[in-house]
């Protein structure tokens, strides 16, 4: 299993596209469970509303208005990060996150499987 951070640029669509088309550009993975551990400690504590919904399983789309909301949660993992494992993966994915801050044509998404 994995549960992998994933940041989407938005593609240009013609004028007859009716939808916006996003593809890769960098993803976070985390095929050690590393991520999805940290988020299980956190569960429940009032202080990740954001990453308790996220679903080992499926997929949440992080708005952009909510990228400053999981750069808060995400310094709530940090705090909570016991190896240099989980810290590395934290800052690993804050990098990731920081980039939506300056670009609003991106999408994130964690994704599980």
């Amino acid at each position: 299993m994995g549960l992998d951070l994933v940041l989407y640029r938005l593609v240009r669509a013609g004028s007859g596209r009716r939808r916006p088309a996003y593809v890769t550009a960098q993803v976070v993975a985390d095929p050690h469970d590393v991520l999805l551990g940290l988020i299980e400690r956190a569960r429940g504590g009032g202080r990740t509303p954001l990453l308790d919904r996220v679903d080992p399983l499926g997929e949440l789309v992080v708005a952009a208005e909510r990228v400053p909301q999981l750069l808060a949660e995400l310094r709530c993992l940090g705090e909570i990060a016991e190896t240099p494992a989980e810290a590395e993966q934290v800052r690993r994915l804050t990098g990731l996150v920081r980039r939506c801050l300056r670009d609003r044509e991106v999408q994130l998404r964690f994704e599980g499987d």
